[in-house]
């Protein structure tokens, strides 16, 4: 099972958010992280390895305006989604917030159920999108694209949509080993003609394009019955390393 999914969740009303962290995280498909002010949400996206599925602003906040920091991030060139909430739901405050570039505006009150479905679907039509892109070792990974860029070599790597989804999947899997026959179910569906080996010869075909020494594997990782993927290209080499 893929782990959850982490949603910067940005406002100073500690009731409001702190019910908002604990409903993202009811059921375990997504994680909460919490910023009361735009310079404590600045501190927790430049952490190195910090990633960030969506944002969740709020537009009244003690060190500036939601709006000006989504426009902000913008042209610093995020582009994960984010919603804006605010106390105002007039045409004018929404057109801003909409310029400014978030994906979508909810007023308060709002109904939780509501803002979750609208973060799924903005989360959906992200993942989709040219503009999603994961960093995985020296590469930045274009799932829609099908496509791995190395850009210190110039280099683009093709990939198959099965390969494509392998990797999407293993990352959302926020570096857990994967089973598997999760795997297998959640690239290929509960197909009964189609075996672990397909499986094991997709990762090692995979292997060969990306691992500097497909030898000794540093990014796709065998481990726990499973795989798992390292993003920062550490790896651990054991002894089932060297097989699929």
């Amino acid at each position: 099972m893929a782990g959850p999914r982490p949603i910067l969740v940005v406002d100073d009303d500690d009731t409001l958010r702190r019910l908002l962290a604990e409903q993202l995280q009811h059921g375990g498909e997504l994680e909460a992280v919490e910023a009361t002010s735009v310079a404590a949400a600045r501190e927790l996206l430049a952490k190195p390895g910090a990633r960030y599925d969506a944002i969740l602003l709020d537009i009244t906040l003690p060190d500036g305006d939601g709006r000006d920091f989504c426009a902000e991030l913008r042209r610093e060139g995020v582009r994960m989604p984010i919603i804006i909430l605010t106390g105002s739901d007039d045409e004018h405050d929404v057109v801003r917030g909409l310029d400014a570039g978030a994906n979508d505006y909810v007023a308060k009150p709002f109904r939780i159920g509501e803002l979750l479905a609208r973060l799924r679907a903005q989360l959906r039509i992200f993942e989709n999108s040219e503009d999603a892109v994961f960093e995985i070792g020296p590469y930045a990974f274009r799932p829609s694209a099908k496509l791995l860029v190395e850009t210190a070599r110039n280099r683009r790597i093709r990939l198959t949509e099965k390969e494509a989804a392998i990797l999407k999947y293993l990352y959302r899997a926020d570096q857990r080993p994967v089973a598997r026959q999760v795997l297998l179910n959640e690239v290929w569906g509960y197909n009964a003609a189609v075996t672990t080996h397909t499986l094991e010869t997709h990762i090692y075909r995979l292997r060969q394009k990306i691992e500097p020494d497909p030898a000794r594997t540093s990014l796709l990782i065998t481990e726990g019955g499973g795989y798992r993927l390292d993003p920062e290209g550490r790896g651990v080499i054991g002894s089932d390393s060297l097989s699929a």
